[in-house]
């Protein structure tokens, strides 16, 4: 058997615009072919996000595609997340967003979600693919303290990581397989772990298994902490999903 090529994951190519709304449209789609299968009585299973059920990650989702689709609609969820914040003890911008986001729908029933998924996804991602170039480019996301992204960021690829995240999570929680590939997931995967390795120095190795796995290292002179875990538990880790070890401890807002 031939061995697995290292990637050094500074080689790694980002995921661009382009690139980034094909990659939306295959996980918008399957994410829908998800929720079409979930049982009514799974809606109220726990999930990995330990405050959310699976109907609340599934809200979550189509309010933040709601949002993505208007400017008016992403400013209200903002606004009435900022005073939401101390209440529920965020620690990002964003999660008193999500808890907004949440909150406003409350009356929707768990049999109309699939179909409001699909129609909320194509009018975000319609919105997402017209985003012109310069205002994808303001640095106007703050993600922490001292830390501003371009709008791209979250616009490109940032909410569709979300979604990938979620539907992992979805699957988890409900007992489905997930059907991973190397074109989409793992594509996605890599451009986690491209990220990631610019957030800390330290060397390592990973060999990631699985269908959307690779191996990847920062140096091939220093293959510093050599980690073999399945792929999606190494973004579930990054993601604070599970018990990190090793060079892991290092995370990454998903």
């Amino acid at each position: 058997m031939t061995p697995t090529l290292a990637i050094k994951a500074g080689d790694i190519p980002r995921i661009k615009h382009d690139e980034a709304m094909a990659i939306t449209a295959v996980e918008n789609h399957r994410l829908w072919e998800l929720l079409i299968d979930i049982k009514p009585d799974e809606w109220t299973l726990p999930t990995d996000c330990t405050r959310w059920n699976v109907r609340a990650i599934v809200v979550h989702l189509i309010a933040l595609a709601e949002a993505q689709a208007s400017v008016v609609e992403f400013v209200r969820q903002t606004m009435a997340g900022r005073k939401l914040m101390e209440e529920i003890g965020g620690i990002y911008p964003v999660d008193g967003l999500n808890e907004a986001g949440l909150r406003a729908r409350s009356h929707l029933k768990p049999e109309d979600l699939s179909d409001l998924w699909s129609s909320v996804a194509a009018k975000a991602l319609s919105f997402r693919r017209r985003m012109p170039a310069p205002i994808r480019a303001l640095p106007l996301l703050r993600l922490d303290r001292g830390l501003w992204k371009p709008l791209g960021y979250l616009y490109d690829i940032g909410f569709t990581r979300d979604v990938w995240m979620h539907r992992i999570d979805l699957s988890r929680a409900i007992g489905r397989t997930l059907d991973a590939t190397a074109q989409h997931d793992g594509r996605i995967v890599a451009d986690i772990i491209a990220e990631w390795a610019t957030t800390h120095t330290d060397p390592f190795t990973l060999k990631l298994t699985g269908p959307a796995g690779g191996t990847y290292i920062r140096d091939s002179a220093d293959p510093g902490d050599c980690l073999e875990v399945d792929a999606i538990d190494c973004c579930r880790i990054l993601s604070g999903r599970g018990t990190p070890v090793g060079v892991l401890h290092h995370p990454l807002l998903l």
